[in-house]
């Protein structure tokens, strides 16, 4: 008799279930009708889907260029940064070459050397 019992007390909490969201997993037959009656894969689309799927992939395009165009200007900004700073350090360094090797007379170019 005990083995009876263990099947029905594993499916009473089932029954339970099903009877009392019984509105939630089952649907009436006229609406599921109307499911099944929905366009096939090779029917054509209506113009309110085709419509729909073309803002969706217009809104996606805008926000990847809108994406793309920083990133671009992000990048230009940085390599013009670099290019700045790189100017400034190499101006820097001769400025400091220039100071340290001055001694008060012009610069030894080749055509100031007296003729030997």
């Amino acid at each position: 008799m005990a083995w009876t019992h263990t099947p029905l007390l594993t499916l009473l909490p089932i029954v339970f279930i099903l009877i009392g969201s019984s509105k939630q997993v089952f649907m009436p037959a006229s609406d599921a009708s109307d499911f099944f009656k929905h366009r096939s894969r090779r029917s054509p689309k209506t113009y309110n889907e085709y419509y729909a799927e073309q803002r969706v992939k217009m809104g996606a395009n805008e926000r990847r260029r809108e994406h793309l165009e920083e990133q671009s200007y992000e990048r230009e900004n940085y390599f013009e940064e670099e290019h700045n700073e790189q100017y400034e350090r190499t101006r820097e360094r001769n400025e400091q070459w220039r100071e340290f090797h001055y001694d008060g007379l012009y610069p030894q170019y080749p055509h100031h050397r007296p003729y030997v």
